[in-house]
């Protein structure tokens, strides 16, 4: 009987082995130094809401809205840029990661806001899984943290889709809780949403050409003081409970 036990035992480990052999795993190049195009990603879209709370916009809008301004920030730095989407749409994860994996030498950056039934929680997240990817995940945080009256919510590893299959650098950042009262109403304010869109921007360019070069453009850089607009007209986003 022991000896018996031993060999079921013992094919147990050679099948383990075998089904791991045959996992499909992602090699990632190193071009977080060396990226021509940046893959911007508006996470969510069209049936997929993501977060939606009484605060701020539904997550959907403000992921694409912030999404647009840094692309267009991003081409205004020389650098070529590539968006999983660029209207109200879903976007399957398999499709946006085949996306990001198309291009020969890029970073992908996933934009997305954060949501919680713990109303005092609040923060900037960016996660990453790949440890070539770690590099630009931190610059973003620390970016991200020279916003007057931001709260850090650290930079982490994490096994999303987008970041686990990625071929290239690839980080997702948490833009604020819409479920916090006062990050959900800064997020509603086109202002700020160009604010989030201006750092991360100058944190992709100082990845890329390193500290000191990004410069934003005049026209743009006068639109970061936050203006009130009248009712829900301009940029403005609104509320998830005016829909």
């Amino acid at each position: 009987m022991p000896r018996l036990v031993a060999r079921i035992i013992s094919l147990a480990f050679v099948a383990s082995l075998a089904a791991c052999s045959t996992v499909r795993t992602t090699r990632v190049k190193n071009t977080s130094k060396t990226f021509t195009t940046v893959v911007v990603d508006a996470g969510h879209g069209g049936k997929d809401s993501g977060a939606y709370r009484r605060y701020g916009p539904p997550e959907k809008m403000a992921t694409l809205d912030v999404a647009q301004r840094l692309e267009r920030k991003l081409r205004e730095s020389q650098i070529k840029t590539v968006m999983t989407r660029d209207s109200d749409v879903f976007i399957p994860l398999n499709d946006r990661v085949a996306m990001e994996n198309k291009q020969k030498n890029a970073v992908f950056v996933s934009i997305h806001f954060n949501d919680s039934s713990r109303r005092r929680i609040r923060g900037f997240e960016t996660y990453y899984h790949s440890g070539v990817s770690f590099d630009m995940a931190n610059r973003i945080q620390q970016k991200l943290m020279t916003i007057p009256h931001s709260a850090n919510g650290g930079v982490h590893t994490a096994n999303f889709r987008v970041l686990r299959l990625a071929s290239c650098p690839a980080v997702l950042v948490e833009c604020g809780y819409l479920s916090n009262r006062s990050e959900g109403t800064q997020v509603r304010e086109s202002g700020y949403r160009e604010l989030l869109a201006d750092r991360l921007a100058e944190a992709i360019v100082e990845q890329r050409y390193g500290a000191g070069v990004y410069q934003p453009v005049p026209h743009i850089a006068a639109q970061l003081r936050p203006q009130a607009e009248p009712g829900n007209g301009g940029t403005n986003l609104a509320p998830a409970g005016s829909r």
